[in-house]
This record gives C-alpha cells, sequence and structure tokens, in this order.
C-alpha cells in the first residue's frame, strides 16, 4: 500500500516558485554578463581597430520541452541540482565570424578574461563530428552576483564562422525535419557540403591574407615618402615658377 504524499501548502508552492524563478534568472544573468563582454569587444573594434571579427551574436535558454526531452534521454531525475549538475548547455551565446582566425582570436580574448573559468574546450574546426558539424564551443563559469550570494552558471559558447553556421542551421532545420531519422542520401549530401563551407572558409582565408599583404604594402609606400620633403619641393617648384 502507497502512504498518500503529504499535501503541498501554500509555503511550499512558494518556496518551489522562487527556487525556479531563481534558477532561470541565474541562467539569463550570466548571458547578459557573457553578452556584455563580446558586445564592449565588438564595440571596441568598431571604434578603435580598423577591422571587426565579430558578425553576429545570438543568445538562447533552452526551453522547458528541451530540457526534459533532454532528461529523460540521459535518465536524469526531476530536480534543479541535477539539471544544473547534469546538463551544461542550459544557456548558450553563439558568436559568428568573418574567418577561422577571427574565431580562435576572440576565443583567446575570452579566454584571457580574469573573472571567466574556462572548464572545457572542444574543438570541431581542428576535428569536425563526423557529419561535418564544426565549431569551436568553449565551457565557461561565469560568476552571478545575486543578493544572498555569488553564483558561478555554466554557459556554452560557440563560435563559428558565417559558413559554418549557416550549415548548422540547415543540418539542425533536416534534423528536426525528419526527428532525428535522416535519409542516408541527405546524410552523405550534408557531409559533402560541410566540406565545401570548409573549402570555402579556407579559400576566404587566403585571400584574406592576401589582401591584408597588399595593404601592408601600401602603407610602407605611403610612408616612403616624407612630408617635409614634399613641401619643400613643393616651395621650390612655385618659387621657379614665379621667376619664369
Amino acid at each position: 500500500m502507497i502512504e498518500n504524499q503529504k499535501p503541498m501548502t501554500k509555503e511550499d508552492f512558494e518556496h518551489i516558485r522562487k527556487e525556479i524563478t531563481r534558477f532561470r534568472a541565474m541562467y539569463k544573468f550570466a548571458l547578459d554578463e557573457i553578452s556584455t563582454k563580446v558586445n564592449i569587444l565588438k564595440e571596441e573594434f568598431q571604434l578603435i581597430h580598423t577591422y571587426n571579427p565579430i558578425e553576429h551574436v545570438n543568445t538562447r535558454v533552452k526551453s522547458g520541452d528541451s530540457i526534459l526531452k533532454k532528461m529523460q534521454k540521459k535518465g536524469i531525475p526531476l530536480s534543479l541540482d541535477a539539471i544544473e549538475k547534469e546538463i551544461k548547455d542550459l544557456a548558450g551565446i553563439r558568436v559568428t565570424c568573418s574567418f577561422v582566425s577571427d574565431i580562435y582570436r576572440i576565443s583567446e580574448m575570452i579566454q584571457n578574461q580574469a573573472d571567466i573559468h574556462v572548464v572545457e574546450v572542444k574543438d570541431y574546426i581542428k576535428y569536425p563530428k563526423p557529419n561535418g558539424y564544426q565549431s569551436l564551443h568553449l565551457l565557461l563559469q561565469i560568476p552571478v552576483f545575486m543578493s544572498d550570494r555569488t553564483v558561478n552558471v555554466n554557459i556554452e559558447m560557440q563560435i563559428r564562422t558565417i559558413a559554418m553556421d549557416f550549415w548548422a542551421s540547415l543540418e539542425h532545420k533536416i534534423y528536426y525535419k525528419y526527428q532525428g531519422n535522416v535519409p542516408e542520401k541527405l546524410t552523405l549530401e550534408l557531409k559533402e557540403a560541410a566540406d565545401t563551407a570548409s573549402a570555402l572558409d579556407r579559400k576566404m582565408e587566403r585571400i584574406n591574407q592576401e589582401v591584408n599583404i597588399l595593404k601592408e604594402t601600401d602603407q610602407e609606400k605611403e610612408m616612403l615618402f616624407n612630408p617635409a620633403e614634399m613641401m619643400t619641393d613643393l616651395l621650390k617648384q612655385m618659387d621657379l615658377e614665379k621667376k619664369k
């Protein structure tokens, strides 16, 4: 015989509501923190430097349905502590760059920030997934200063190129449409598309490097001209014209 559970009181319900609200808020606040850091870098590049490597920034917190599905898949018990411990990508930020070199440049800047703890780095660019997926994943802990405590919150940062992001978006839509059972023909075509996107990234990187070399050469040529000498020559030429 199963004993009847103790009825939930109004106080019990209010406590649970507050804990769930606090739990979701922590991830929102952590995303606000990391978003601010990325946007500061983006604005600095726009104001001070001649080139901005950050194209787009997106953030997301997993929906309740997504969390439940992942819990069921992993066999995780229904508790906030278990969710926090076992699901590391509850909140994520995606940074889209122009070139592969930009990915590692942004990654280094983020990892060097003193108040960020790097938990794990997964390089799916050097070591792509079997289906062709490429991206750099950083699992970061961001300190969130609440009214009564400081909490280190896990945030997943994905850094990828525009080509990688386009492929990942297409693959996700196809995977969702077929509910994970993607036909083999489409799987092979997606892998080919991933290889094509990777080749495009490499080609664009080479073009960018060539442009930068030409730009440096042009700057060196400009530096060969001495402004003082140019002014002296101009004055001499004007003086000669007056004497004619």
